[in-house]
């Protein structure tokens, strides 16, 4: 009985905020999609539920980075609705207001929700789904929960199909297990390629398919760099030297970073 109360909180701060996001016009719009056209990453359309998981615990972050990505493309200047299940910032840190900028992503147009438990999660992106004026929902859960289960999955997929909206559900510490997602991934972090002058590169990501529902049983892998001026995808420029080895071990994320100044955080 103690955690409802919390849950109420935070789900009316979120349907506050939405509310005023919402106005005449700037709705979304429904796309269709040709299954039997060379499914590809780099020009798909990721309406509709997608599930994302960490290669490794200590992919956490690079599974909430590139799940970020997809919905940033996503939602075409539109708000972006990221709910954080409380103990993936314990393990993979709070968002950074400068990092995010790195990205491309303006601050201003994220609404942050911190939630204790995986059942307030799923509500989370339920009402944002239900708002037009969202342009994509991220839900960030850390380990197995008895919540995320193939009936939640389906009304989560459900939500997004009659709202015409898209949810990516990135998990760490967990996994893969079935669901009714329209796609479902395996993200791996991976060297960068250096800039002039030893610059850092940009981000980039091993992303494995390993389902996808309207077509093809195959697995397949991307290497998939970020591109921030575009606010895409795009495959790493070919090297002219030796390959970039792939990073063999890395030490886990540092647990509990305190987020910058930016995101506005609802909850």
């Amino acid at each position: 009985m103690r955690n409802k109360a919390p849950e109420r909180d935070e789900i009316a701060a979120l349907r506050a905020q939405l509310a005023t996001l919402e106005g005449p016009g700037g709705g979304r719009v429904r796309t269709t999609s040709d299954s039997l056209v060379e499914f590809s990453p780099f020009s798909a359309d990721f309406q509709g539920l997608h599930d994302l998981y960490a290669d490794s615990v200590a992919d956490a972050v690079a599974v909430n980075a590139f799940s970020l990505g997809l919905a940033l493309r996503t939602a075409a200047g539109r708000p972006i609705v990221w709910g954080l299940h409380d103990q993936m910032t314990h393990e993979a840190g709070w968002p950074h207001g400068p990092g995010l900028q790195e990205m491309g992503i303006d601050p201003a147009g994220l609404l942050l929700v911190r939630v204790r438990d995986v059942k307030t999660l799923l509500a989370v992106g339920e009402d944002a789904l239900r708002s037009p004026a969202v342009g994509a929902v991220l839900l960030s859960a850390w380990g197995e929960a008895k919540a995320l289960s193939l009936t939640a999955s389906r009304r989560l997929a459900l939500a997004a199909e009659s709202g015409g909206g898209a949810l990516f559900l990135a998990r760490a510490g967990a996994v893969p297990a079935p669901s009714a997602a329209e796609t479902r991934w395996s993200i791996r972090a991976v060297a960068s390629q250096p800039l002039e002058a030893g610059a850092p590169g940009y981000p980039t990501f091993l992303a494995t398919l390993l389902r996808r529902r309207s077509g093809g049983g195959e697995t397949k892998t991307w290497s998939m760099e970020w591109d921030r001026d575009h606010r895409s995808f795009r495959p790493p420029a070919p090297l002219s030297g030796d390959l970039v080895p792939l990073v063999a071990q890395r030490a886990p994320p540092a647990p509990g970073r305190r987020r910058s100044e930016g995101p506005r955080r609802v909850a």
